[in-house]
């Protein structure tokens, strides 16, 4: 039997369907608080890492999947906002890093504080099924899970 013509099982397909759900939920609370800041999703998700700490640009256009140009224009409008600096990587004075300002920061946090969709659900959860949630997620997308803390 060919992979085009296996049947996925209705529990997979449910499942399936339920992140798409939650995806598409957070996306469009996430583009609505965006734009309460006169951003776009793009900006505020940039800013989002730029407010963990200063990127490189090539680093930050493969965290969004996105081109290096796109990223160029898009620090470019943060930073005529002033929400975005430019700095030369002390390590290699040719790279650029792009890193947010105090108030890029700011509202960075505002941004997260209004996202209640992610946050009103997962309280309803414990924490060990919030944990395990976690866990789940990391295994689907291949990564390492977190070691039980002491």
């Amino acid at each position: 039997m060919s992979a085009t013509s296996r049947r996925i099982d209705p529990l997979t397909c449910e499942v399936a369907e339920l992140i798409g759900t939650v995806v598409a939920r957070y996306h469009e609370e996430y583009e609505q608080a965006a734009a309460r800041h006169a951003l776009t999703g793009a900006q505020a998700r940039l800013l989002g890492l730029l407010a963990l700490e200063p990127t490189p640009m090539r680093r930050l256009a493969r965290a969004l999947r996105c081109e290096p140009s796109n990223v160029t224009g898009i620090v470019d409008r943060l930073e005529a906002r002033g929400l975005v600096e430019r700095r030369p990587d002390p390590a290699d004075r040719r790279v650029k890093i792009a890193a947010a300002t105090p108030e890029g920061r700011e509202t960075a946090a505002q941004l997260r504080d209004a996202l209640d969709f992610a946050r009103e659900p997962l309280g309803r959860l414990t924490s060990t099924e919030r944990t395990l949630l976690r866990d789940l997620l990391r295994q689907m997308l291949g990564q390492e899970p977190t070691q039980p803390e002491r």
